[in-house]
């Protein structure tokens, strides 16, 4: 019964991350990013909300976190309500070249897609690996279960907390220049990592780690949304987000065994080369625009 219902967790989740594409398409396109970084700063709420709702409702019935799970029933709750209440436009009709969409292998063979798609699974990949593994690295070198938590929440803040800023910072530098600062951000996170196993090691290391997925993640959904005609959105972002998820679920999985067999440094050690070539793609797309635009 548990197991069943986190996967009805799960999948609210997954309905739940199509929500930052509502808010690409009813803005317009100088607001885009950042209304899309608006949606996912939500997540700072979240961050400080969900451990202590969690931790309030542990103990309020029994068996324990029952309290917990209806707590987080009732919140799913309040957002069917404001939802409810929020007024989308219905997409107009479309008729002629708009209606005429391109098959999915179309619209995934564009360079442009495929980077956004690689930079946002970079993004997820990594970032999951590295927190999932971060609890059993700190207990494997001797770090409480408060330190511990506290490392976890930081990486948490530095998910969600820079999506205040972030589409200014696209509107400003241009979405490459954001995308490659996440890959950036990874290589410091990485170079913490092997800096040592102290608890500002990890704590560095991880608040790097969850900046950079901001980066890459916004970044990523901004560019993607540029990729598809109205007609397509629906296969489009629905394949992105499946490629998305299936490489967190692999990270997820993967963690642990990794950890086990490779150590903490060397686990990361082994992500260089994931995110070389992350910036590699990013700075291809980077130079083909370039290219194009001295071209015409």
């Amino acid at each position: 019964m548990l197991c069943l219902g986190t996967l009805f967790v799960g999948a609210y989740q997954g309905f739940a991350q199509f929500y930052r594409f509502a808010a690409s398409e009813v803005a317009d396109d100088a607001f885009q990013p950042r209304a899309i970084s608006f949606v996912l700063a939500g997540g700072v709420v979240a961050a400080l909300a969900g451990p202590a709702l969690g931790g309030f409702g542990g103990d309020l019935l029994q068996p324990a976190y029952t309290g917990s799970f209806l707590i987080l029933s009732i919140v799913s709750l309040l957002a069917v309500g404001v939802l409810t209440g929020v007024n989308v436009p219905r997409p107009a009709v479309l008729s002629g070249v708009d209606a005429a969409a391109r098959s999915l292998g179309q619209i995934m063979r564009q360079p442009t897609y495929l980077v956004a798609l690689f930079g946002a699974a970079t993004g997820y990949g990594v970032m999951i690996l590295a927190m999932t593994a971060t609890p059993i690295a700190m207990a494997h070198h001797h770090h409480g279960l408060s330190q511990t938590a506290t490392v976890i929440q930081l990486h948490v803040l530095g998910m969600f907390l820079p999506s205040f800023f972030t589409g200014s910072l696209i509107a400003r530098f241009g979405v490459l220049r954001i995308m490659l600062a996440g890959v950036l951000l990874f290589f410091g996170h990485v170079a913490f990592s092997l800096s040592g196993t102290g608890f500002y090691s990890f704590t560095a290391a991880l608040i790097l780690l969850g900046i950079g997925w901001n980066f890459l993640y916004i970044g990523g959904t901004n560019l993607l949304t540029s990729t598809y005609t109205p007609a397509e959105k629906g296969k489009a972002q629905a394949m992105n987000d499946l490629s998305i998820f299936l490489v967190g679920l692999v990270s997820s999985l993967g963690a642990g065994a990794l950890h086990s067999s490779l150590g903490w440094q060397t686990l990361n050690l082994v992500l260089l080369p994931w995110l070389a070539l992350a910036g590699i793609a990013i700075l291809y797309l980077a130079f083909s625009r370039a290219r194009l635009g001295a071209v015409a």
